[in-house]
C-alpha cells in the first residue's frame, strides 16, 4: 500500500482469477478453456491479417464482427454491443445502466466478478440466495431492484435456468435492466437473445472465451434493445474507442461463421462431460446438473480442499472456492478425453 493510493483504492477489492501456473506438464482444468483450438477458419483469417495493416488503427465500430453477429442471431447491428473480453462488457453495462437508488440483485453464489464491480463503481447490492438445489429461484427476484444480474448457466454450480424462467424474471421487472451472462449458454442452453425483441429491458452477454476456444483474443459481446447498446457505445467512447484489434476482428468474424466447427466442438465437450459426470459418481461425489463446460462437484466423505491438494500432487489442477456454501465443491473443467482420465486416475480409490 502506497502513501500515493487514493481511499477509494485502498478499499478495492480486486477480483482473484483461475490460477494460470507456469509450471509444465500440469493438467488444467480449473478455468474452462476449451480443449479444442480456435476454427481452423479463424487462424487463417488472422494470418491473413497479419500484415503491413496493423500499422492502421481498426475499425473502431467493429461493424465486419457486429455484422456476423447480427446475421447469426438474427437480430440488427444497432442491437450488437463488443468488448475487449466480456468482462469489459460487464463493466460497462454496471458502469452505464445498472447504477441507480435501488439495490442490484445477484444470486449469492455467483459470478464473483460481480461485487467487486459494484465496490468499483459504487452500486449497492442485495446477494439473493440460490435454493438447497443450489438453484436460481425466479420469484426471489420480485422485489424492489435497481437492476438484475445472473448468469445462465450459473457460474460457478453450472446449473441452467430454462428461458421460461427467465422471462419470469423480466416480466416482474418492466422497469429495470436485466441482465443475462451467457458465457457458457452454449454447452447446453438456449440464449434468451430470442427474447429481445420482446422485453426492451433484457441485454444478453456472451464471450467467445468458452465456446469459440478464443480466450486468448479477448472478445466479448452484448445484444438487446438499440437504447441499451447506445448507453454502452457511450461509455465505450468515452473509456477506449478502439476496444477490438484488428486480428480479434477478423478472427471472431470467422469464427461465427464457421458454424460446422463451432458444433463439433461443442458436442465433444458436452459428450466429455457426461462421460465425466458418471465416472465422478461412479466414485461417490454428488455432481450438480450442469449445462456448462464444467462441473461442481463435492463427495460426502472427502474434504473439497484435501481432494483439490491430492490431485495437484498428481500433476491436476481444479479449482476450489473458500465461500462457505459451496467450500465442499470442486469446479472441475471438461479437458480433452485424456486430459479427463487423468483427474479421475488422479482421484484413485477413494
Amino acid at each position: 500500500m502506497s502513501k500515493f493510493w487514493s481511499p477509494f483504492v485502498k478499499n478495492l477489492v480486486p477480483y482473484v482469477p483461475g490460477e494460470q501456473p507456469k509450471l509444465a506438464k500440469l493438467v488444467k482444468l480449473n478455468t474452462n478453456e476449451n480443449p479444442y483450438g480456435p476454427s481452423p477458419k479463424a487462424l487463417a483469417a488472422m494470418q491473413t491479417e497479419l500484415n503491413d495493416n496493423l500499422r492502421l488503427y481498426p475499425d473502431p465500430n467493429s461493424d465486419l464482427l457486429k455484422q456476423a453477429v447480427a446475421k447469426y442471431y438474427g437480430v440488427q447491428g444497432n442491437q450488437v454491443f463488443l468488448g475487449n473480453g466480456s468482462d469489459e462488457v460487464l463493466a460497462h453495462i454496471f458502469h452505464g445502466l445498472l447504477q441507480h437508488d435501488q439495490p442490484l440483485l445477484f444470486p449469492d453464489i455467483s459470478y464473483s466478478f460481480y461485487p467487486v464491480y459494484c465496490g468499483l463503481y459504487g452500486i449497492a447490492f442485495d446477494a439473493v440466495p440460490l435454493d438447497k438445489q443450489f438453484q436460481i429461484n425466479p420469484a426471489d427476484y420480485a422485489k424492489p431492484n435497481g437492476g438484475i444480474i445472473f448468469p445462465n448457466p450459473n457460474a460457478p454450480t453450472g446449473c441452467l435456468l430454462a428461458l421460461d424462467a427467465v422471462e419470469q424474471i423480466l416480466k416482474a421487472s418492466p422497469d429495470s435492466v436485466v441482465v443475462v451472462d451467457e458465457a457458457y449458454i452454449d454447452f447446453g442452453g438456449e440464449t434468451a437473445i430470442t427474447l429481445v425483441g420482446r422485453y426492451p429491458n433484457l441485454l444478453v452477454t456472451q464471450t467467445l472465451s468458452k465456446s469459440r476456444s478464443l480466450a486468448g483474443l479477448r472478445v466479448g459481446l452484448a445484444v438487446g434493445h438499440p437504447d441499451l447498446i447506445e448507453a454502452l457505445e457511450r461509455i465505450k467512447n468515452s473509456f477506449n474507442s478502439y476496444p477490438l484489434d484488428r486480428l480479434a476482428i477478423v478472427g471472431a468474424t470467422a469464427a461465427f461463421e464457421d458454424r460446422e466447427y463451432f458444433d463439433k466442438t461443442c458436442r465433444l465437450v458436452i459428450e466429455s462431460r457426461e462421460k465425466m459426470v458418471a465416472q465422478l459418481e461412479a466414485k461417490g461425489f454428488e455432481v450438480l446438473p450442469s449445462a456448462a463446460n464444467f462441473i461442481f462437484a463435492r463427495h460426502p466423505k472427502h474434504d473439497a480442499a484435501g481432494l483439490a491438494a491430492k490431485l495437484r500432487e498428481q500433476g491436476v489442477i481444479v479449482r476450489h472456492f473458500k465461500q462457505e456454501r459451496i467450500a465442499q465443491f470442486l469446479r472441475i473443467s471438461i479437458g480433452a478425453p485424456e486430459q479427463n482420465q487423468a483427474l479421475i486416475d488422479g482421484l484413485g480409490d477413494l
